[in-house]
C-alpha cells in the first residue's frame, strides 16, 4: 500500500475512533478526542480534510444519535473552522505537546464561546446569564479533556503519520524549574 493510502486509512480510523469514544455511554460531556486528532490531521492533510474531520465528526454523531438540528450546523462549522485555524497556527510550530495544549486551550475557549453562549439564547430563548452560568462547568470539563488528549495523543498521531520515532517524555515541571 502506498504511503498516501496508508495515511488516508489512518484518517478514516481516526474518525471512527473519535466517533466510538463519543458513543461511550455515560461519558462526561466534552471529554472526547476530536480536537486532539483534528490538530495533527489538519497539519498532515490540509484545509479540506482538516475542516471535514471536525465538521463531519459533529454531523455524523448527531445523525447517529438522532440529535440533528440547527445546533448541528453551528457546532459543526465551528469545529471545522478549528481545523482550518490549526493549519495556520501550526505552520511554523514544532510537533510537541506544549504547542498542542496551547492550541487546545485557545480553540476550546473559542468553540465554547461561539456555541455555548449563542445556541441557548438564540434558539431556545435562554437568557445570556443562564447560558453563561451553565457553560462554565461545561467549559472547564472541555478544557481539561482537550488538554489531556492534546498532550497525550496529538504529537504521537503526527509522528505516526509522518513515520517518525515516537518519543514519550514524562511531564516533569519541577525538574525544569530552578529552586
Amino acid at each position: 500500500m502506498k504511503t498516501n493510502q496508508k495515511n488516508y486509512l489512518n484518517y478514516v480510523l481516526g474518525f471512527i475512533f473519535c466517533l466510538l469514544v463519543r458513543m461511550i455511554p455515560f461519558r462526561p460531556p466534552n471529554i472526547e478526542p476530536i480536537l486532539a486528532v483534528q490538530m495533527p490531521f489538519s497539519r498532515i492533510f490540509g484545509g479540506l480534510l482538516g475542516f471535514s474531520f471536525g465538521f463531519f465528526s459533529i454531523v455524523v454523531y448527531d445523525f447517529l444519535t438522532f440529535g440533528l438540528g440547527i445546533w448541528t450546523l453551528i457546532t459543526a462549522m465551528a469545529y471545522g473552522l478549528l481545523g482550518l485555524w490549526a493549519i495556520r497556527y501550526f505552520k511554523n510550530k514544532k510537533n510537541n505537546s506544549l504547542e498542542y495544549v496551547k492550541f487546545a486551550l485557545m480553540s476550546t475557549l473559542f468553540y465554547d464561546a461561539v456555541t455555548g453562549l449563542t445556541l441557548g439564547p438564540l434558539f431556545f430563548h435562554q437568557s445570556f446569564v443562564v447560558a453563561l452560568a451553565g457553560q462554565i462547568p461545561f467549559t472547564i470539563l472541555h478544557l481539561f479533556g482537550n488538554s489531556i488528549f492534546a498532550y497525550v495523543l496529538s504529537p504521537r498521531i503526527y509522528n505516526l503519520l509522518k513515520k517518525k520515532k515516537i518519543e514519550i517524555k514524562p511531564l516533569n515541571i519541577l525538574a525544569t524549574s530552578k529552586i
